[in-house]
């Protein structure tokens, strides 16, 4: 059953069109990734989703009674309530129904005083109604799952109680976000979520979404993330909306094959066309070719125009050479900074290296961005030394770079004037490496979208980048392949890098070093992302209390030395009846085990058919001669993509299976 239906829905502002006559279905246990560059159009696409913004022609309807839970990139949110009280308040109807609650017990205390027993009676039915409902919502919704959701989302106990206008605008983006998930709505429309989280939060959000019953769609520019949760792909592309089953990964190796059927498609034609009208050309003036030639005339009006692969234009870039510097680049002594009595840095000591890529990861308000400024000299420490190296020239990419940039001038003015002696002809050319030609160059920064303005504060730092770069969360606002952009570029930097991100696959692509910021203090790892994850028990540092449920139990303490169990204490009948147990667990096991194992035979076989016939296909695809058929070329790219869907939905489930399995034979050798 499908929650949403898109029929023939287009969409446009001014020359830009969005969609034109998309068809589309998100079903109930869908998990859908929605990709495309920036500028695309994937968040109008999400407002049709949510009825917030409405088609130019065609239809989109929504399943009766459907609850949609939507959090866009920017939330306006009021205070007045608690942080929790907030979360709590957000389920549809609880408001209400508390207000209810309050009516009928003023109905029931004035017909006491009045001594209507009917008019009590009444009163009396009505509160009993109104409290089975807030019976049911306390049992769905109870106030520990909103903590628990909080908790993970990195907010402490002590905020609770705090007014929800106490907190920076990002940390109120993740009450939203707490509240929503809270409420598990029918269909998630999620914009860029991970954009306000931390390394710690990311991953509690990535475990609680894989767990999560309903369906979802999700825009995110870290590609770990969106491989670990989607199993659909919706993508906008110069030709259209396209839809694959399968994570980013699969899509964009499909995309690789079809690039490579397109042209071969379009080689092959342009040489069917070539022969032709050489043939044509050589044979129009002689009488006896006449009729060959008119064969030829009409062949050649029949041939199909071959549509060939439109990429997508992403920013292309490269660091030039940097001056050389000394071996240390950068040391920090005894820094000290606080915010009044709340000490962020303590005492904090740091080397870096020439050459070093630095990744900074810790929960946000850990101080990882004070701790950038304080190098870039944008904010004063309160004591301690910061010193630069020999030749040192450094690159500040700030993480709220709307609120560096001017946005009075166009985009021009504005990296231009980052580097004066850069003339005219290198400007436009840096700047149509970040996708911005001919009269883009010219645009007030003011009417760009949060992504157009990211590339603009790049375009800056590149025009002048020095030779120590200091980035903060530089992937937020660019698009998935923008980001893995910027990592290939950053990779080849010949500078030193320190950088803070919370997207993972960024920072595994860069990190040869982790600086963890905790406590006032900062924890050195001289290693990858991994290497440090692996140390500390495949998850980052949290920093967050853990809740128990109230109505658990603690865990009992044992004390040293105390053997829990008494062996010699156990009889005969004990040992035969913990037999005969044993004995049942193994062969219910293998009542379950013999159908999985022929169940994944089965499946392997289905692949190993699968895989064969897909290489005789793409034989038959390499052969020019194939495309001399049409027929015969319709029904090889046809099967090719029917089975190249089936085939990763065959192994997706054949993975489970087998996953399965090894969970059963694990148990069935434990002791």
């Amino acid at each position: 059953m499908s929650l949403v239906v898109f029929e023939g829905v287009s969409l446009g502002f001014g020359k830009k069109q969005i969609v034109d006559g998309l068809d589309l279905r998100i079903g109930r246990s869908d998990r859908v990734g929605l990709v495309g560059p920036n500028g695309s159009g994937k968040s109008t696409l999400l407002k049709l989703m949510a009825g917030e913004a409405s088609p130019d022609a065609g239809t989109v309807r929504w399943q009766r009674n459907l609850r949609i839970g939507y959090l866009p990139q920017e939330l306006p949110t009021e205070g007045g309530r608690t942080l929790l009280a907030t979360v709590l308040s957000s389920l549809p109807g609880r408001d209400a129904v508390d207000e209810e609650r309050v009516r009928s017990e003023a109905e029931l205390e004035a017909a006491q005083a009045r001594g209507d027993e009917e008019a009590m009676m009444e009163a009396a039915t009505w509160i009993a109604e109104v409290h089975e409902r807030l019976t049911n919502f306390e049992q769905n919704y109870s106030p520990y799952e909103a903590q628990r959701i909080l908790v993970g989302l990195g907010f402490r106990e002590s905020d609770f109680e705090r007014d929800l206008h106490e907190f920076s605008g990002g940390w109120r983006m993740r009450a939203m976000l707490g509240a929503l998930l809270f409420q598990r709505p029918d269909l998630l429309l999620l914009d860029e979520p991970t954009n306000h989280l931390d390394l710690p939060s990311v991953a509690w959000f990535s475990s609680f979404l894989r767990g999560y019953g309903q369906a979802f769609v999700l825009i995110s520019h870290d590609r770990e993330f969106l491989n670990e949760q989607i199993d659909r792909v919706v993508a906008l592309e110069p030709e259209g909306v396209r839809q694959v089953r399968g994570n980013w990964e699969h899509y964009v190796k499909q995309r690789a094959e079809e690039e490579i059927v397109l042209e071969n498609q379009a080689r092959n034609l342009s040489r069917e066309r070539e022969k032709a009208e050489q043939f044509i050309n050589r044979f129009r003036a002689q009488a006896n070719k006449a009729k060959a030639v008119q064969s030829r005339i009409k062949q050649l009006e029949k041939m199909d125009e071959v549509q060939t692969f439109q990429r997508r234009r992403v920013m292309r870039f490269h660091f030039p050479p940097t001056a050389r510097t000394g071996a240390e680049v950068l040391r920090i002594e005894n820094l000290v900074k606080a915010y009044g009595a709340h000490v962020v840095l303590r005492g904090v000591d740091l080397r870096v290296a020439r050459g070093d890529k630095i990744g900074i990861i810790g929960v946000n308000g850990a101080g990882k961005t004070t701790l950038l400024r304080a190098i870039a000299r944008e904010i004063p420490y309160d004591s301690g030394t910061i010193v630069l190296g020999h030749g040192v020239q450094v690159g500040y990419y700030a993480q709220h770079h709307a609120e560096a940039l001017d946005l009075n001038h166009t985009i021009f003015e504005e990296v231009a004037a980052h580097n004066r002696s850069a003339g005219e002809t290198a400007v436009r050319t840096l700047l149509g490496s970040f996708l911005f030609s001919d009269d883009d160059v010219d645009k007030p920064i003011r009417v760009l979208s949060g992504g157009e303005r990211a590339r603009v504060a790049l375009a800056k730092l590149l025009v002048a980048p020095g030779n120590l770069i200091l980035m903060d969360e530089p992937t937020n606002h660019l698009d998935l392949e923008s980001s893995e952009s910027l990592a290939e570029s950053l990779a080849t930097f010949d500078g030193t890098l320190v950088f803070v991100s919370h997207n993972r696959s960024f920072v595994r692509r860069l990190a040869t070093k982790i600086w963890n910021v905790e406590g006032g203090g900062v924890d050195i790892y001289p290693g990858t992302l991994d290497e440090y994850l692996e140390r500390h028990g495949g998850a980052p540092p949290s920093g967050t209390v853990s809740l128990r449920t109230p109505d658990a139990p603690a865990p009992a303490r044992v004390p040293s030395g105390t053997v829990v169990g008494n062996k010699g204490s156990v009889s005969r009948d004990d040992k035969r009846a913990k037999k005969r147990e044993e004995a049942q667990r193994r062969a219910e096991r293998n009542r379950r085990l013999g159908p999985l194992k022929t169940r994944i035979e089965r499946m392997e076989a289905e692949i190993e058919r699968l895989e064969r016939a897909q290489r005789q296909r793409n034989l038959e695809l390499a052969d020019p001669a194939v495309y001399a058929d049409e027929k015969r070329r319709n029904v090889l790219l046809t099967e090719y993509h029917r089975d190249s869907t089936a085939l990763a939905e065959l192994t997706e489930d054949w993975e489970r299976a087998t996953a399965e399995l090894e969970q059963l034979e694990a148990q069935d050798t434990e002791p």
